[in-house]
């Protein structure tokens, strides 16, 4: 048997990153579309140079920018993966795909792949960061993505999904400066997406237990319906106690200790302090609307 496989990134001033991933794919994709907001580095012709094809497309969020690709893109392949520019498939997965995808069935329409994260070149294997399991490959036609501000995950329909064996990196080559200024961002749209839980401001979408990945399932649901809950000076502080003494994260050295702290403590309390700092805002308006439009005047998002 044999099967095709389309994969899709998403890029914006990625020159560091995607000729290493669209490398680590090679052997596998059979199609390699790149949708670009307009970089203005290098990604272009490296990506082009590596035989991609390239569309460009304005930046909303993730979520629009990766269903226009999946709309837009001429993809033919039997089966879609997403990718992400900072990501690398380590060789025992290639193989992995290589020989599990053609065998699957009609019954399969998606797969889910084991990412590790790698920080400060060292790979963060415990405070539950290893392995998150993510539907990552699904059969043309049987997949979308959420429409989200933070935490998309791909919903699949008409099938099963299965997990295969082996990993691959989450390995970002930037600075420590980067990271936290795209944390800082992230944590702008993750406090839109609770204060829209909490006023129902605009459409948002729930991920089902059989939509994907069973964690992403379970994950999403403590995180909306009980850390969103707690206190906000109880909720970031328990939980990076959680990740770096029972979840052992202190096992992971100093790196560990920057990230755990970084994306467990400080992240988690810069979400809940700008979600503070927003509500207090739209506390003062009586109408939806008015709410809505406060919030994109606040964070610079086009949320309608």
């Amino acid at each position: 048997m044999t099967s095709s496989l389309a994969v899709l990134f998403l890029t914006y001033n990625e020159e560091m990153h995607i000729g290493r991933a669209i490398d680590s794919v090679a052997s596998f994709a059979s199609e390699v579309f790149v949708i670009d907001s307009f970089s203005n580095d290098k990604t272009v012709a490296i990506a082009k140079e590596k035989g991609a094809v390239v569309l460009s497309n304005p930046w909303t969020n993730y979520s629009v920018q990766f269903q226009w690709g999946l709309d837009h893109a001429p993809i033919t392949a039997d089966w879609i993966m997403r990718m992400d520019a900072d990501e690398v498939f380590d060789p025992e997965l290639v193989d992995e795909i290589n020989m599990k995808l053609p065998e699957l069935g009609p019954e399969t329409v998606a797969v889910n792949l084991k990412r590790r994260h790698i920080f400060l070149d060292r790979f963060i294997r415990h405070g539950g960061r290893y392995p998150l399991i993510l539907t990552r490959i699904w059969r043309r036609g049987h997949g979308r993505i959420e429409n989200r501000w933070m935490d998309e995950h791909i919903i699949v329909w008409g099938g099963q999904t299965v997990t295969f064996d082996n990993a691959f990196s989450d390995h970002n080559l930037n600075d420590l400066t980067f990271f936290t200024d795209k944390h800082n961002k992230y944590a702008t749209r993750e406090a839109v997406d609770i204060l829209n839980q909490r006023y129902e401001l605009f459409a948002r979408e729930e991920l089902g237990r059989d939509d994907g990945s069973r964690q992403a399932g379970i994950k999403r649901f403590i995180k909306e319906d009980i850390y969103n809950r707690l206190p906000f000076w109880c909720g970031p502080l328990g939980y990076f106690l959680y990740r770096y003494f029972i979840q052992l994260g202190f096992l992971d050295g100093k790196e560990g200790l920057i990230y755990h702290f970084l994306q467990g403590f400080w992240y988690r309390f810069l979400v809940g302090a700008k979600a503070l700092e927003f509500d207090r805002a739209l506390g003062e308006i009586p109408d939806k609307q008015g709410k809505l439009k406060k919030l994109e005047e606040m964070t610079g998002l086009k949320l309608t």
